[in-house]
């Protein structure tokens, strides 16, 4: 602060910045008298300047007195807060997407990308957006829907043989999570091509299971077609969904009801179903026991052609031996006729009268005595003693 006169007017002794006279060579306050003392009132304003000029703040107040208020908007609280702001904003781009989701981030309102799961920051609004999209959960939808009644006659639909079926299914489906490489992503084609997936689901799941119930019979649709007609009418949905860019995977079509429109019709169907099935299973009774006897059947005609077959050979043998052994006779007899003759005839009668027992006596053998003695009776005998003993 510049040293300045501050001289009385009557002409006084000159006084310091303070408003105090300048001090002697031994220190002590000259010219003037006790009563030129430093002003405390001006030191305490000096203070409050100082005090001002560091921390501004509105003047004002009661009285005309100086009061203490809030911080002035000048340039240094401006900016403070602006700082402050900037850096909430900043920060409410941070977000959260669980396991199982995928966050789609628009910049104003035009796709950009998609995050994986983890803590993820985009920037904040309106510049950039980001919702997360579940794409693991299977959602399902009745159809007819549940809230309809069976008389308005939702389910009833007509076969390829002008029959009318009652069809009762569920479709589950999911978001797509695959992500390619050029185009759209499943998750962001469900938010951004379809309003109402539930209702764009149910109007395209109808509209495939009457097509393919109207290209086949009541009877295919009911019995053996079931698993096929789930399977063209996936196919189905699963094709209009693609061209419709939806982003929505069919994961499962359940046929869970196929039944004529009346009960009299149903009990008759369900008659015929009886009937066909006991049909069935007399056909596999026949064939278990066809599978039963006719391998048992070829086995014994199998082992009476080889009894044929042996015989024929121990005869053609035997035929054959007897052959041989006439053409040896043959041959010995052209050489001594009598003598084989007498042979023959002699082997001949032993073999027929060789198991006789009659005994022949000569009429020369005299009278009286009979010489005879058994000697076969003897013989005939011995073993049946010798087996008693």
């Amino acid at each position: 602060m510049p040293w300045q006169d501050n001289s009385g007017s009557n002409g006084g002794p000159t006084k310091g910045p303070w408003g105090q006279p300048p001090k002697n060579g031994d220190g002590r306050p000259g010219g003037g008298s006790r009563s030129d003392s430093p002003d405390l009132e001006e030191l305490l304003q000096a203070s409050r300047q100082r005090l001002k000029r560091a921390f501004p703040r509105s003047q004002g107040g009661r009285g005309g007195g100086g009061g203490r208020k809030g911080p002035e908007l000048n340039a240094r609280t401006i900016g403070l807060g602006g700082v402050a702001i900037l850096g909430l904003w900043a920060v409410s781009g941070f977000y959260t997407v669980d396991a199982g989701e995928l966050g789609v981030v628009t910049t104003f309102g035009k796709y950009t990308t998609v995050t994986s799961p983890g803590l993820n920051w985009h920037m904040p609004t309106p510049i950039q957006n980001a919702e997360v999209v579940d794409v693991e959960s299977i959602r399902k939808i009745p159809i007819p829907a549940a809230q309809r009644g069976r008389g308005q006659g939702e389910g009833l639909m007509l076969t390829g043989d002008k029959n009318i079926v009652d069809i009762g299914m569920v479709i589950q489906y999911k978001i797509k999570s695959e992500i390619p490489t050029s185009g759209l992503p499943g998750a962001a084609q469900f938010l951004f091509n379809i309003d109402d997936p539930e209702s764009v689901v149910r109007a395209v799941s109808e509209s495939a299971i009457r097509e393919v119930v109207g290209r086949n019979t009541l009877d295919f649709v009911q019995t053996d077609g079931r698993s096929q007609v789930q399977v063209d009418t996936q196919t189905l949905i699963q094709s209009a969904l693609d061209d419709y860019s939806s982003g929505i995977e069919v994961t499962e079509v359940n046929l869970e009801k196929t039944e004529p429109p009346t009960e009299e019709v149903n009990e008759a169907f369900l008659d015929v179903e009886a009937a066909d099935q006991d049909r069935q299973r007399s056909i596999d009774s026949a064939r278990a026991y066809a599978n039963e006897v006719v391998p048992r059947a070829r086995g014994e005609a199998q082992r009476i052609l080889e009894d044929a077959r042996g015989y024929a050979a121990r005869v053609t043998a035997e035929s054959r031996g007897q052959a041989e052994r006439f053409s040896a006779i043959l041959g010995e007899y052209k050489k001594a006729p009598e003598v084989t003759r007498q042979r023959m005839y002699l082997e001949t009668v032993e073999k027929v009268l060789g198991d006789m027992d009659k005994i022949i006596v000569e009429d020369g053998a005299g009278s009286g005595v009979v010489p005879y003695l058994p000697l076969n009776e003897l013989g005939r005998n011995q073993p049946r003693q010798g087996g008693q003993q």
